[in-house]
Order: structure tokens, then C-alpha cells, then sequence
């Protein structure tokens, strides 16, 4: 068993030296993981499905994304004033953009294009790489460069390690087996008493600052003391009234969410909301995916194959509507993310996170103010009432976990590692 606890947020505040050990450090798990599918996957083949994208683009699109907004960006030293549609000099590769750009490369198309094969790909990374340590050393010459000029630094280094998070998923769903021991769940101590909290208004995100120029310089702080790094989608301001509130420690585990499988929760429609029932009957699912029953005993399917499941794990891969639905059962509810972050950055040393990433029940919107960075596509076009998750899962990079910051995925993904708590009431 183990007590989770969630690490400072010293990536955002990272100093140029720092981010080149980071930078480094990140490529060394892209590289490492891309190794091990390489090895299990015929001609690194996938399913082509929404879900997935074929390994060999991928390990090109985090190339690509760094030389785009750092070696190729005539304004990188705005930060999050650049101009976005800033004419970009000379890729070291051609044809990249129609390659690699996310915002123009159709999803579906991904599997046709002819791509540089591994042995070229590698080589355009390791020059990328190359190319973007000799930027940020040029930047701090100078003297310890500000927040702007770090601030497409910060982003490709988030960038990848989102990346390396969705291929170790990925490969879970691929039944590849990744055993280095960070990316693996870890057994959790059953939740003590709920927390306690009384009814008052919460600040999410920044109320001092919009975005735009200087705007990435306050990480999301709510007193705005603290410069670095902030995602768009987290800055500019909203103050919720909160009503008081009674939320769980720790994440829901295998021992709490199985009894409800075994009640025949699955089977019974006065637990699932209409989006959820419907996902149910389009799915026939009557257990979480990746679990079974074998006789009386739970089993799990984990690098391809199946184990005895440890009810002490946290439960995981489940869509919102499962949370859901458990929670109606138990007579409890979703938090909203301003409920989970009051009670993470309130009770630091009571409230556990960082098992798995925890599904709320607030609808991904922007904040009053929003302002998009330039990276356009990182936030706007998703604010289609998609969850919001919080917290970080086993498989995110230990930088990556803020308690600040809004990840997002459609209720009915499961091939993510996401699970939830639960509030009374």
C-alpha cells in the first residue's frame, strides 16, 4: 500500500537549465517507450481508430511540434503574444508541416502518408533536439531569460510528456507490455473520513490576469505571486460559490466500485444517466474494460494478459458514466473541478492525488476572460461540454502533475487512466 502524494509544481517555474536536463529527460522516455512498441508492434501497425495514432507519426508530430514553435518560430521570445500565423522560417525537413501538423493532417489520414521511415525519424528528433537545447542556451546567455522567452520551451516539454502519456496507454490497449516500474498503478490504503469543507466562493484560475501578452508569466496562482507557466485554458478568472461539501481523500478503488458490478449495476438503468445508458447499450458492457470474472475471482488484462486484479488498486480506465452510475448507487456524486481543487490546494496534506486522472463533473468551458495562446488548438476547439478531469494518473510525468490543471476527454473514453472520487450528498 502506499499514500500518494502530489509533487510541487516546479516545472512550470523551471529555469532554462532545468528545462534543457527536463527536455532531455523527456526524450529519453519518448525513445524508450517508442523502442518497446517498435519491438511488439509488426512494422509499428495499429488499429486505426479514433483512439490511437500510428507510433511512427507520432514520434515525428513531437519532433515537429518542438522545431515549429521553438528553432522555426521568428517569434518565439513573445511567449504568449506571439503571432501564431507568424511566417515560419525553414523546416530541416521539407515537407514536415503537411506531415506532421496536427491542425491540418486529417486523423484518418494519418495512416496513409508517407512518412520518413524510423531510422530518418530518429535523426530528424535527435537534430530537433539539438536545435531546440542550442535556442535555449542562446536565450540564457544574456542573462536568466524571462517567462516569454521560455514560455515555447515549457510548452514543447509539456507537449511530449503528454505525448509519452498517451503512447503508454496506447500500448496498454495493445496489450504491449511497458514494465518500467513508474508507469505501473500502485495499491492504495482505503479512504479514511470524508473531508470536510463549509459553504464559500473559490477562485479558479487567475482573476488577475487574461492571457496574451506577459499573461503566461502567472501559473494559475491565485494570488498571482508566483510567475512561470500556465496553460490557457487555466488563466483569466471565475469565482464559483461553492455550497459546503463532503468529498473522499482518495480515489474510488477496485474494492469499492466492484461491489457495485457485482449487484448488477451494469444491468440496472435507474443508475445511468440517458448519455450513459445509451453508451451501455451501444457497448454491451457489463464489467469496466480490461476486467473479467474467472469463477469467483476478478482478474485484470495487463501487458496482454490476464492477472488476478488487486482489489487495493485504484479503479481505472472507467468512462464518466461509470463513475456515475457508481455514484448514484452509493448515494454520492461527482465533485465539480472547483470542489476537487478547494480541497487538493486547501487540504495539500489530507487530499491524495496523482493515482489516476479523476473525472468531475464539470462541463471543459472556458473561464470568463479566456484568451487562446498560440497553439490555437490546444484548448478552444474542445470546449464542446466534454468532462473536465483532474489531478494526474500513474502513467503522467511526475513535471506534468499541477494541481491547477484541467485535462479534458469525452465521458465515454476508457482507454484513458481514469478513474474518480466521489463527494456526499
Amino acid at each position: 500500500m502506499t499514500v500518494l502524494t502530489a509533487p510541487a509544481p516546479a516545472a512550470r517555474q523551471a529555469s532554462a537549465g532545468e528545462l534543457a536536463a527536463a527536455l532531455q529527460a523527456s526524450r529519453a522516455d519518448t525513445l524508450a517507450t517508442f523502442t518497446v512498441l517498435q519491438q511488439a508492434l509488426p512494422h509499428l501497425g495499429v488499429p486505426q481508430q479514433a483512439t490511437l495514432n500510428p507510433p511512427l507519426w507520432e514520434l515525428g508530430h513531437i519532433g515537429w511540434f518542438q522545431e515549429y514553435w521553438i528553432a522555426r518560430n521568428p517569434q518565439r521570445a513573445a511567449g504568449a503574444a506571439a503571432d501564431p500565423q507568424a511566417v515560419r522560417l525553414a523546416g530541416r525537413r521539407a515537407n514536415a508541416d503537411a506531415l506532421y501538423d496536427s491542425s491540418a493532417v486529417p486523423h484518418a489520414a494519418r495512416w496513409a502518408l508517407p512518412l520518413p521511415d524510423v531510422a530518418a525519424t530518429l535523426g530528424d528528433l535527435a537534430q530537433q533536439l539539438r536545435d531546440t537545447l542550442a535556442a535555449l542556451q542562446q536565450a540564457d546567455a544574456a542573462g536568466p531569460p524571462d517567462d516569454d522567452a521560455l514560455y515555447f520551451f515549457r510548452l514543447a516539454l509539456f507537449h511530449e510528456d503528454m505525448h509519452h502519456e498517451a503512447a503508454l496507454y496506447m500500448a496498454h490497449s495493445l496489450g504491449v507490455a511497458i514494465t518500467d516500474a513508474r508507469w505501473q498503478p500502485v495499491p492504495l490504503l482505503a479512504a479514511g473520513a470524508d473531508l470536510r469543507f463549509e459553504a464559500g466562493d473559490w477562485a479558479l484560475g487567475n482573476a488577475g490576469r487574461a492571457g496574451g501578452a506577459g499573461g503566461a508569466g502567472h501559473g494559475g496562482e491565485r494570488d498571482g505571486a508566483h510567475r512561470g507557466f500556465a496553460f490557457d485554458n487555466e488563466l483569466a478568472g471565475l469565482t464559483v460559490a461553492l455550497p459546503a461539501t463532503q468529498i473522499a481523500s482518495r480515489v474510488t478503488r477496485w474494492a469499492e466500485f466492484l461491489p457495485f458490478v457485482e449487484a448488477g449495476g451494469y444491468s440496472q438503468p435507474q443508475w445511468w444517466t440517458e448519455a450513459g445508458a445509451a453508451w451501455l447499450a451501444g457497448q454491451q458492457a457489463t464489467a469496466p474494460r480490461y476486467l473479467r470474472r474467472a469463477g469467483q475471482v476478478w482478474q485484470q488484462w495487463h501487458h496482454g494478459v490476464w492477472h488476478a486484479l488487486d482489489l487495493a488498486l485504484p479503479a481505472c480506465h472507467l468512462t464518466a458514466f461509470e463513475a456515475q452510475a457508481w455514484c448514484r448507487w452509493a448515494g454520492r456524486r461527482l465533485p465539480s473541478e472547483a470542489e476537487w481543487e478547494r480541497a487538493a490546494l486547501g487540504r495539500p496534506e489530507a487530499f491524495e492525488w496523482s493515482a489516476v486522472w479523476e473525472w468531475t463533473a464539470s462541463p471543459f468551458a472556458p473561464y470568463p476572460g479566456f484568451k487562446p495562446h498560440p497553439y490555437r488548438d490546444y484548448s478552444a476547439p474542445w470546449f464542446d461540454g466534454r468532462p473536465v478531469l483532474r489531478g494526474a494518473s500513474f502513467m503522467t510525468q511526475q513535471r506534468m502533475r499541477h494541481p491547477k490543471y484541467r485535462n479534458f476527454f469525452q465521458a465515454q473514453r476508457n482507454d484513458v487512466p481514469a478513474g474518480f472520487r466521489s463527494c456526499a450528498g
